[in-house]
């Protein structure tokens, strides 16, 4: 008769136990999308996350000209667009793809006339050759903390079996 009566105690403790365990601390979701958040990456600030691996594809949240050693955005308008792209390379390389398998590129920019140019000479060099991964640049109206760039990225990345 005890066990009857512990029995049920014991399971809703549990329930209980599983469902108070913060969701911020869950790494992998049950369908198996792990979050990916490596040593060096700029940090993620509120309510979102730097990226995540989906079976064979790595979505990486736009990405900023943030110095992840300062938390700072770079001030020159080229260096900033240099390391939104190099933070892209480094999450990349988490999941072990490389910039050439990237295969996605969409670029927000807070001046498209003014900053084209730069954004085609720090892809070209970064890139190293073609192929380019299709990519698609657009002037948007603003950026988070005024910035000048926001470089959101698709990569595969098959998982190694």
């Amino acid at each position: 008769m005890l066990h009857r009566l512990l029995l049920p105690g014991l399971v809703a403790l549990a329930v209980a136990t599983t469902v108070t365990i913060d969701p911020a601390f869950a790494q992998t979701s049950p369908n198996g999308v792990k979050a990916i958040n490596p040593p060096g990456a700029p940090k993620a600030v509120g309510a979102w996350g730097l990226g995540v691996r989906a079976g064979d594809f790595v979505f990486l949240a736009g990405m900023q000209g943030v110095d992840p050693a300062t938390d700072k955005l770079e001030k020159d308008p080229e260096a900033r667009i240099r390391r939104a792209f190099l933070n892209i390379k480094l999450l990349a390389a988490s999941e072990g793809a490389t910039l050439q398998d990237c295969v996605r590129v969409t670029v927000y920019l807070s001046d498209l006339h003014r900053y084209v140019g730069i954004v085609d000479k720090v892809q070209a060099e970064l890139w190293g050759k073609p192929p380019y991964p299709p990519r698609t640049m657009m002037e948007i109206q603003r950026l988070f903390d005024d910035d000048i760039v926001e470089i959101d990225t698709v990569f595969y990345a098959p998982l190694k079996k």
